[in-house]
């Protein structure tokens, strides 16, 4: 007997027959003498349309209260849930995020998760109940409902795996499992049997959307084993575990790509002492993420400083730097909302040389000009503009090997 966490996304719980294959799928499970926790999120489009009537109120609602609004979606999907397991014979039970006892921080809408007290879970366990917890959601230490932000669904599966030391934690969604690259760009891309914690780390952080970052951080952390699969499908998907030898023999195991990017750049800046605190303190205290930075030494005591935001930011980080330019008497700040970031990722780059001159020479026989360059043990990212990324995404699949994986 096992303790298995299911995760299920938005479109396998997107309507009532749905939530009835989702049923069956978990009896199968429970039938065969497993005990199974069950992670929702709010059905398909139910999100966007709560944020879209709090909007049709005023433009900045009450963030408190927004959490509240957002919170009733995976309410309903893991109560409807629960009446479909008992119409069908099963005993289940369903817990919102604070009966369930996910502690949270305070932050509205992109919620941490602080601790799990997971005894009541425990015991309705011992009581050989099906146990459906809403995710996404939790509480802070003044009882207000959080959100852990989107994909947060995600986190609260794996947090619930590592707490309750699952044997596995099955996050089930609209894809097959993790690819070498984005299928709909390259019909060439193959599914990943398994993948190391750290690449998909890198592979969420570069835009993979398959899983939510910070449940790939809590995976590792506590060594959980997650297996990423369809919830339309009965094939195995791909397994996310601890590194292993054999994954070294592959130098790239995927090529991401990111069209959420845009760049800034500030020209003829003094480079001295300090100045970089104040281009950058006033961006991290508006919440704003910055990923590359690179700086270009002029003559004369000065420097160019270019670095990349979400382009969900980009107004509001240009509209930040031009303030910053006057105080420190840059000489002007330019923008690019029009790049992507493309990245190649794997394990085997820490015992192989040239993968980087690999990653260059295929990109310029392209006439694809590379922006902007960063790297890790693990990756490569080049920023490109954005007119070449399927391009780009189709001849670094190819160049390194990844089609006849």
């Amino acid at each position: 007997m096992a303790l298995i966490v299911q995760k299920y996304g938005g479109t396998s719980v997107g309507d009532l027959n749905r939530i009835r294959k989702v049923a069956e799928r978990i009896i199968k499970v429970y039938t065969a003498g497993n005990d199974v926790v069950v992670v929702l999120s709010a059905m398909a489009g139910v999100t966007d349309r709560l944020i879209q009537l709090a909007h049709q109120i005023t433009k900045d609602p009450n963030r408190r209260e927004l959490d509240v609004l957002l919170a009733t979606g995976e309410q309903t999907t893991v109560s409807l849930l629960c009446i479909m397991l008992e119409s069908m014979g099963y005993p289940a039970i369903s817990l919102l995020g604070y009966q369930a006892e996910i502690l949270t921080n305070r932050a509205f809408g992109r919620a941490r998760i602080v601790e799990i007290h997971a005894d009541r879970i425990k015991e309705l366990l011992s009581q050989k109940k099906i146990v459906a917890v809403a995710g996404f959601q939790g509480r802070d230490q003044q009882g207000n409902i959080t959100t852990l932000g989107r994909g947060g669904s995600d986190t609260s599966a794996v947090a619930l795996a590592a707490t309750l030391r699952a044997d596995i934690c099955e996050i089930y969604t609209d894809v097959e499992g993790v690819f070498t690259t984005d299928p709909n760009l390259c019909k060439n891309a193959r599914k990943l049997p398994k993948i190391s914690y750290d690449e998909m780390l890198e592979m969420a952080s570069l835009g993979a959307k398959v899983l939510q970052i910070r449940a790939v951080e809590f995976a590792k952390k506590f060594n959980v084993p997650v297996h990423v699969r369809s919830s339309f499908k009965e094939e195995e998907g791909t397994m996310v575990v601890e590194e292993e030898k054999d994954m070294e023999r592959v130098v790239v195991s995927g090529v991401t790509y990111s069209k959420d990017e845009a760049r800034i750049t500030l020209t003829r800046v003094p480079d001295q002492p300090g100045i970089a605190s104040r281009i950058f303190t006033p961006i991290a205290e508006a919440g704003i993420v910055v990923d590359m930075i690179i700086q270009n030494t002029r003559k004369g005591g000065l420097t160019d400083l270019t670095f990349t935001v979400p382009k969900s930011d980009y107004q509001r980080a240009m509209a930040i730097q031009k303030e910053a330019a006057k105080t420190i008497g840059a000489e002007q700040v330019l923008g690019d909302e029009h790049i992507a970031k493309v990245s190649v990722i794997g394990v085997g780059m820490r015992s192989h040389s040239g993968v980087a001159a690999k990653m260059f020479t295929a990109l310029a026989r392209e006439n694809i000009n590379i922006i902007m360059i960063s790297t890790s043990e693990i990756k490569i990212s080049c920023v490109i503009e954005e007119k070449y990324t399927e391009l780009a995404v189709r001849v670094l699949h190819n160049v390194f090997g990844l089609d006849s994986l």
